[in-house]
C-alpha cells in the first residue's frame, strides 16, 4: 500500500518531446518548388490547348503542309486533264481535302475533353501541396489534443490505479503513437494522373 501512494504521488508525465514528425529538408524543398512551379504556371498547357483549339477551327498552320501532297496530285491531274484552274480543278480539290479537314476536326473534338482537364495540371499540383501541409497541421493538432486529453484525465487514471494496486485489479496503461504521413505516394499518384491526361496528347 505505501508503494502504491507513492506511485499515485508521483503522477506519470506524457512524452516530452514531439510526436509529429517534421517535413524532412528534401520534402520542404519539393513542396516549395512544386507550389513555385504551379504558381507560374507550365506554358506546356497553354500551347497544347492552342493546337487543340487550332485543328478544331481549322487554323492550324501545319494542317496546309499535310495537305500539300493532295493539292498538288489535283493540280497534276487537272493540268493533264487542261482543266487547270477550272472549276472542276476546285471541285476536285474540296472532294480531296474535305475527308482530311473533316478527321483532323474529329480528333480535336476528341481530344478537347481532355485538354479541358489538362488546364488545371497546375492547380491540381498546387492542390496537392497544400493538402500535405493540412495534413501535417492537422498531425501537430492532434498530437496537442492528445497530449492535453493525456494531462487531464490522469489524476483520475493515476487514482484508478491506486485504488486497483491496493484492492487488487488490474492497472491501465497510457501509450503515445507517433503520427506518420505519406507525402511522397501523394505526390506520386498525383504524377500519375497527370500521365494519364497526357497519354491523350501522346506527350508521355
Amino acid at each position: 500500500m505505501s508503494e502504491a501512494k507513492r506511485l499515485y504521488k508521483d503522477q506519470p508525465s506524457y512524452y516530452p518531446g514531439a510526436t509529429t514528425v517534421g517535413f524532412a529538408p528534401e520534402t520542404e524543398m519539393a513542396l516549395s518548388g512544386t507550389r513555385q512551379r504551379a504558381l507560374d504556371g507550365s506554358p506546356l498547357i497553354g500551347a497544347t490547348q492552342d493546337v487543340v483549339m487550332q485543328n478544331l477551327m481549322g487554323t492550324n498552320p501545319l494542317q496546309s503542309a499535310a495537305f500539300r501532297p493532295a493539292i498538288e496530285a489535283v493540280q497534276a491531274q487537272a493540268a493533264k486533264s487542261g482543266r487547270y484552274g477550272s472549276g472542276y480543278q476546285q471541285g476536285a480539290l474540296g472532294a480531296a481535302l474535305a475527308p482530311m479537314a473533316y478527321q483532323a476536326q474529329q480528333d480535336a473534338i476528341a481530344q478537347a475533353p481532355a485538354a479541358y482537364e489538362f488546364g488545371f495540371a497546375d492547380l491540381a499540383k498546387l492542390a496537392g501541396v497544400g493538402e500535405t501541409r493540412e495534413a501535417q497541421s492537422q498531425a501537430e493538432l492532434q498530437a496537442d489534443i492528445d497530449r492535453f486529453n493525456f494531462e487531464q484525465g490522469q489524476p483520475l487514471s493515476s487514482l484508478a490505479n491506486y485504488m486497483a494496486a491496493i484492492q487488487g485489479g488490474t492497472i491501465g496503461e497510457e501509450k503515445v503513437t507517433p503520427y506518420f504521413r505519406n507525402p511522397t505516394g501523394d505526390f506520386l499518384s498525383g504524377l500519375s494522373g497527370l500521365a494519364g491526361v497526357g497519354k491523350s496528347f501522346g506527350l508521355f
